[in-house]
């Protein structure tokens, strides 16, 4: 009977030891997933500090922000993200989560979404294409421009049919277009898909050195970068 308790009891106390080792793990699992979240915490009205001076500084190069870049997320900020948020097809909550901050840019070291879209990919090898040794404001413009003739009935509805239309691209008539890209032609793509429109809502662009049609002088010439001109 003696030896009965002590096995009893000793199962008892090892059953113990079991639940308690349970609850640790749960309670640590809880920890650590809330440790995960908060190292991609959400930026909502009232939130304050240097990543939400990033998000408005953002917003801001792409004309969706016009305050002031104090690291205060007040309605103003909010509206800003929501008019982000429905442009580039997010859950339009005002709220800057891992996915909004992707879109934005933040969210990856490179600038630019681990989960590049193809167009994104199309984009950067005309960007590469056509202004790989312009200055940076200057590729997310012609890559802006891409995006614009998209938009406009006088042009193909998809970025594919505008890149490949007839005449449309010298790089497409020469070949070069297709040669490959680089990280920033990539990351200019997904600025301009993003909303960034140094073009101002350009539709042409060309080099004033080398432009052989009579056509495109008669373009009204709005902005230039590097050796690009942009017109409408």
């Amino acid at each position: 009977m003696s030896g009965n308790y002590h096995v009893i009891k000793g199962s008892i106390k090892l059953s113990k030891i079991l639940l308690f080792i349970i609850i640790i793990t749960i309670i640590a699992s809880m920890v650590f997933a809330n440790l995960q979240n908060q190292s991609v915490a959400a930026l909502a009205q009232g939130s304050t500090g240097q990543q939400v001076k990033e998000v408005q500084q953002k917003l801001k190069d792409w004309g969706y922000y016009t305050g002031s870049v104090d690291g205060i997320y007040g309605s103003q900020t909010k509206a800003a993200v929501v008019k982000f948020q429905k442009y580039n097809g997010l859950t339009a909550d005002g709220i800057v989560g891992s996915k909004t901050l992707a879109a934005l840019g933040i969210a990856s070291s490179s600038g630019v979404s681990s989960n590049t879209s193809s167009d994104a990919v199309l984009l950067a090898k005309v960007i590469y294409a056509e202004s790989e040794a312009e200055p940076y404001t200057g590729k997310v413009a012609v890559g802006a421009v891409m995006l614009n003739r998209v938009d406009s009935s006088s042009f193909p509805n998809t970025l594919s049919g505008v890149i490949y239309q007839s005449y449309a691209l010298e790089s497409v008539s020469n070949g070069r277009y297709g040669t490959g890209t680089n990280a920033e032609c990539l990351k200019a793509a997904q600025e301009a898909i993003n909303g960034w429109d140094p073009s101002y809502g350009c539709l042409y662009f060309w080099n004033p050195a080398t432009a052989t049609s009579t056509w495109i002088w008669t373009r009204k010439v709005v902005v230039t970068y590097g050796k690009h001109v942009f017109g409408i």
